[in-house]
């Protein structure tokens, strides 16, 4: 098996729906710890580097980069039906808890419990996030930018968007692109 190649693969359309179900009826606020640990370290259907590199993909695209995500895999695998069995995965249980939820909230609003929770559940999820992308920092010393220009990139974006408040698409844009540009000039050599 290529170093690169993830040690498993989903057996069938069933698996991926079942298996993105299963994902996202664990998120609350964000999913990205759930994912990462679902889809690399228990299943192995991505490495690490697979992980970030279609993580970031699935950023860029419209829409919630979790099902993003899961269309690619879907698709990778089986093809449309594949990327549809993942999408229905994500999207056919959390809807219907959603409605059940919505209808349970519109009750308990007002609540002091309810709104506390939620205040809890949201410190978690940040918590989960930053706790996974110290986990997933390793793997950027293979990445063909260099650690260096990684850090530089992050440092960047947070100064952008949590100091000076730009707003995120233009974040995206500017560093992005600076970003692309450097990866091109680093593989300018092996393209040879």
């Amino acid at each position: 098996m290529p170093p690169d190649e993830a040690p498993a693969h989903p057996r069938s359309r069933t698996e991926l729906f079942t298996a993105f179900t299963w994902l996202a009826l664990q998120g609350f606020g964000g999913v990205l710890a759930v994912v990462q640990r679902e889809l690399v370290e228990k299943r192995q259907w991505l490495t690490r580097e697979q992980f970030i590199e279609d993580w970031a993909v699935a950023q860029i695209m419209p829409g919630p980069n979790v099902v993003n995500l899961s269309m690619m895999i879907g698709g990778r695998h089986f093809g449309l039906s594949g990327a549809l069995a993942a999408l229905a995965g994500m999207l056919l249980a959390p809807l219907a808890l959603l409605l059940l939820i919505a209808t349970l909230y519109s009750q308990l609003a007002d609540l002091p419990q309810a709104q506390g929770a939620l205040r809890g559940m949201g410190a978690v999820a940040a918590g989960l996030i930053a706790a996974t992308g110290l986990k997933l920092v390793g793997a950027l010393r293979k990445n063909v930018m260099g650690m260096a220009a990684c850090v530089a990139f992050a440092l960047a974006s947070f100064a952008a968007v949590a100091v000076l408040r730009w707003p995120l698409a233009w974040v995206l844009l500017g560093l992005g692109t600076a970003a692309c540009a450097w990866a091109w000039h680093r593989l300018a050599p092996a393209r040879g």
